[in-house]
């Protein structure tokens, strides 16, 4: 090792005599910058990430690699000093990693001066350290194995022009042998088989994050067979003009087997999957505890099938290996509870038939063009989980993401694989035990209590509903076997001492059939298990099947294993009619709507009736307008029975169908809200860090006026990273950008909420202020690059919250509203209806609570606009990615509000908006100038020691030197 320090130390050295090292890093950075800055366009990506410093890394070691090694040995050939370097005690091993790690050391130390990329974007966006470490790593060994590839060819040729046109050749065939153009022509078991042999498809799995032992060793074979082609073409050059011996038998036989044992050991490393380390922050690319959890919930065999075609499209086909290797650790972590296999449906009719037919799985038309002509291929991209009679199917929608690195340039990646299998997973499971026995779901005890005035003080309807609930309660306790209790109890018996107790307790009040009865009843009912208690909703239509609805809703409350309810109020609107080129009127809540309809029931409500469906488990409203007393009371009562109420509103209303326009427009909500303790201001927050957005600007021409859209920062769209979000709560889980829009500020009173919990969400920043205006459009004439007068009063502002605890109603004390609709008169029926006929039409029975349990929450996000299709589509443009962050923050509320914290765990782990900090062009050209200025500054620096170690050098060893 001494004898290889010294060559290498040799051999480093020799490349600063000339201009070769300092070419070779100028040469290094200077691509990689313009690639990174400019190919790349990293600023217009918008995405935190130095993914595409190594993107063009594979092509660029290439030729660097061949360029730095074609005179290794062909300079020593050329001028003669071979020979006595083959003729010194020095071993042909020794030489060979001495030149090595030599050329190896150039490229690290190339590679620490681009540090300062990594380093820089850190501070421009929250940025994923694993991917950084993985590429760097990756570049490693990538230039390792490359260089050894030089070195050989270098051995066997003494012309230095001819060594790197044969180096450039021979690496370039590795690199192709995996990539994109080659293996779109070819099956994915082909393209699998060619995946494993490229060493740019090995390139890019590491720089993913995910250090795999088989991608590293694939990097530790190619060198340690060049390696030893080298040592051979050495000792072959040694005894080139002597006669044939034993001893050059051995050389071959050893060589050879070296060679064999190096190639053999991929094969045997290829099924081993478990070797390998995911070091990005989430660990996004392993399975979770949380999936884990729900396969080991399975009592029925699960399958995962995948369907994917041969020929496909060529942004699609590097994707299936990984989800292959993904869905094989689903099969490793459920054992033999889960079977995962995969098909070609084009070669399997009948499944082909199965699929269209029982599961809605059809190919998808995807147009390919190449050089010569353009196509149409059909294939298949889907995913397939099924659990007994209850199936979800994935297309490649629902496991893609597409990014927009340019207008023709497009980069498409998983978006979260294993969020959306396990999610269909738990889907699947949870609806499949949903149709059997409730109570081993549970699995603690759960008490029914009934609050219920005799038979005598009852209306008729109430009389043979409470005889039914008896029989449905005999039934329960029945499967419970144990775990199910029921009592009923008379509020009135023992002087009223019961009444008062839950009057006290749960905010109970006596029941009456209408306004001006004076007959007055009781009829509550709860569940209760441990410390929780959920009251179960009196069915509207007063039916049996109602009332086992409303228990059953109850029941699952305490229970993990059923598909929970969301029942959603949006403004009435037109939909859209695309087949007709017709856009819907009115905001569009679509892309919300879809994705709480993946993992819940969505039912559409508009609460007109006072009442909120039976079997809702939580209540989201989403741009209330002019909300009436009755819908009032649907959600008042609603969080009386200890429901979770998520509000998106705001006293200002968005107009796009003409102009930008915001307009004031109260909800309805103010009072119920402020009762409550909570505050929207009538102002609108502009923050100083906010998202771009297309407006129209107009601007002087020759005294002509020209309106044209610009992309502008724009104030009234706050942009939240981390620092104002509470990241201690689940909500906010995998969410690191979220844009506010045309968001207006929360007050809490603190008095009120005293014995409640309090959580602050969302802030923006500390340089926001308000204002009261409602132009929203910039004046860039007036106010300069902001474009909107800056507020006097400055300082963070409350956009999102949640208040928990117990609530008293804004209704108590007073008459119930739905009493009171029933007993308006009607002049036409006052005047064809007898007395008789009023008596017997269908009683309405109306119950009211004046206190909640500890389980009610409020969640209010400050925003009407925020979750609009058209907005969403308008934050994708800008970022050239699927913008989801609103939606996301819905789906966590609910997740969170309902208990289910395990998909939060996964979800969390996505990189859903990983994006820059906003920043104008002018910060964007200091950040790109400062790399610039750091990499020269490297550059300089390693000049500097060398010429200060070459003086050095000169004062100690002048004869030398001579």
């Amino acid at each position: 090792m001494q004898n290889v320090f010294r060559i290498t130390r040799k051999e480093f050295g020799s490349f600063f005599s000339s201009p070769i090292a300092y070419i070779f890093i100028g040469v290094f950075l200077a691509v990689n910058l313009f690639v990174f800055f400019w190919v790349e366009t990293f600023f217009s990506s918008n995405i935190a990430e130095i993914r595409p410093l190594f993107t063009w890394m594979p092509i660029l070691l290439i030729f660097l690699s061949a360029a730095v090694t074609m005179r290794s040995w062909a300079e020593e050939r050329r001028s003669g000093t071979l020979e006595l370097l083959l003729t010194s005690p020095i071993s042909p091993l020794a030489l060979v990693l001495g030149k090595f790690f030599a050329c190896l050391s150039l490229v690290v130390l190339s590679l620490v001066l681009t540090l300062p990329i990594p380093v820089t974007v850190s501070f421009m966006g929250p940025l994923d350290w694993g991917p950084v470490l993985g590429g760097y790593l990756a570049t490693f060994f990538l230039a390792a194995a490359y260089i050894s590839i030089g070195l050989y060819v270098s051995v066997k040729s003494d012309n230095q022009i001819v060594s790197l046109i044969v180096s450039v050749l021979i690496c370039s065939i590795f690199y192709l042998i995996g990539s994109d153009t080659l293996v779109s022509f070819f099956g994915n078991r082909g393209t699998e088989i060619l995946q494993m042999l490229g060493s740019g498809s090995r390139f890019a799995s590491i720089t993913r994050g995910v250090i795999d032992l088989r991608d590293l060793y694939y990097y530790l074979a190619l060198m340690g067979v060049f390696l030893t082609l080298n040592v051979y073409g050495l000792e072959k050059i040694r005894w080139a003009d002597n006669p044939a011996n034993i001893r050059h038998t051995r050389w071959r036989l050893l060589s050879g087997l070296v060679i064999v044992n190096f190639l053999i050991a991929n094969f045997w490393l290829a099924p081993i999957n478990v070797l390998r380390a995911d070091m990005t922050t989430d660990n996004i690319y392993s399975i979770s505890p949380t999936t884990r959890n729900y396969l080991a919930q399975l009592k029925e065999p699960l399958l995962i099938r995948g369907y994917f075609s041969a020929q496909t499209h060529p942004l699609l086909a590097p994707l299936v290996p990984r989800i292959r290797d993904l869905l094989r650790e689903y099969s490793v972590a459920g054992g033999d509870k889960v079977h995962v296999e995969f098909i070609d449906p084009l070669e399997h009719p009948d499944l082909e038939q199965e699929a269209a037919q029982k599961y809605g799985i059809r190919p998808v038309p995807f147009q390919t063009a190449s050089k010569y002509q353009s196509s149409v291929t059909n294939s298949y991209f889907d995913v397939l989980i099924q659990y007994g009679d209850q199936f979800e199917t994935l297309g490649f929608r629902d496991l893609i993401e597409v990014k927009g690195n340019g207008e023709r340039d497009l980069n498409v990646e998983l978006r979260n694989p294993e969020y959306d299998i396990t999610r269909a997973i738990k889907k699947v499971l949870y609806s499949y035990q949903g149709g059997g026995d409730l109570f081993s779901d549970i699995g603690k005890p759960v008490s029914f209590t009934g609050y219920m005035s005799s038979d005598k003080k009852l209306p008729q309807e109430l009389v043979r509903l409470k005889g039914e609930l008896q029989t449905i309660l005999a039934e329960m306790d029945k499967k419970g076997k144990g775990l199910f209790t029921s009592e009923i109890v008379d509020p009135d018996a023992d002087n009223g001492a019961v009444a008062k107790k839950i009057s006290d307790q749960y905010g109970f009040r006596p029941m009456a059939a209408s306004i001006f009865d004076d007959q007055s009843f009781w009829f509550y009912m709860t569940l209760k298990s441990g410390d929780r208690v959920v009251e179960v909703t009196l069915p509207e239509d007063l039916s049996k099947e109602g009332l086992m609805r409303s228990l059953s809703t109850g029941l699952k409350r305490f229970a993990t294993g059923f598909t929970k309810t969301v029942a959603l109020d949006t403004p009435k609107t037109t939909p859209p009619m695309p087949q007709y080129g017709m856009p819907g009127r009115g905001p569009q809540f679509e892309v919300l709507r879809e994705l709480l309809a993946k993992e819940h029931g969505v039912i559409d409500t508009d609460l007109a009736n006072g009442r909120v469906p039976d079997d809702t488990d939580i209540l989201l409203v989403v741009s209330p307008e002019s909300v009436d007393e009755k819908q009032l009371f649907a959600m008042d009562q609603f969080l009386m029975e200890g429901g979770t109420v998520v509000l998106a509103t705001s006293p200002f209303a968005l107009d796009l169908e003409q102009k930008l326009s915001v307009t004031k427009k109260p909800s309805g909500l103010e009072s119920w809200l402020k009762f409550q303790g909570i505050s929207i201001g009538d102002e609108m927050v502009l923050d100083p860090k906010n998202s771009a957005f297309p407006v129209p600007v107009q601007r002087q021409v020759k005294g002509a006026t020209i309106q044209e859209i610009q992309l502008v920062n724009y104030p009234y769209f706050v942009d939240i990273r981390p620092d104002g979000m509470n990241r201690e709560n689940g909500m906010v889980s995998g969410l690191n950008q979220l844009t506010m829009n045309w968001a207006s500020p929360i007050s809490i009173d603190l008095d009120k909420n005293k014995e409640r919990k309090v959580t602050r969400l969302l802030e923006s920043s500390a340089g926001s202020w308000l204002s009261g205006s409602t132009d929203v459009q910039p004046d860039f004439a007036a106010y300069g690059e902001m474009g909107f007068a800056p507020g006097s009063e400055k300082g963070k502002q409350l956009l999102g919250m949640v208040v928990e605890g117990r609530f008293t109603s804004f209704f108590a004390g007073k008459p119930s509203p739905l009493l009171a609709e029933k007993n308006k008169p009607d002049d036409k029926e006052e005047n064809a209806a007898t007395g008789q006929d009023k008596q017997a039409k269908q009683q309405i029975i109306s119950r009211q609570i004046d206190k909640s349990p500890e389980s009610a929450r409020i969640i209010l996000f400050s925003s009407n606009s925020f979750l609009n299709d058209t907005i969403l589509s308008i934050g994708s443009s800008v970022l050239r990615s699927s913008y989801l962050g609103p939606v996301q923050l819905i789906a966590n509320s609910v997740d969170w509000s309902l208990e289910d914290r395990g998909l939060l765990a996964i979800r969390g782990r996505g990189h859903f908006s990983r994006t820059l900090l906003p920043m104008t062009r002018d910060v964007q050209f200091f950040w790109e100038y400062l790399n610039y200025g750091l990499a020269l500054l490297g550059l300089l620096l390693v000049w500097l020691v060398r010429r200060s170690m070459t003086k050095r050098a000169r004062r100690h060893y002048p004869a030398l030197l001579q």
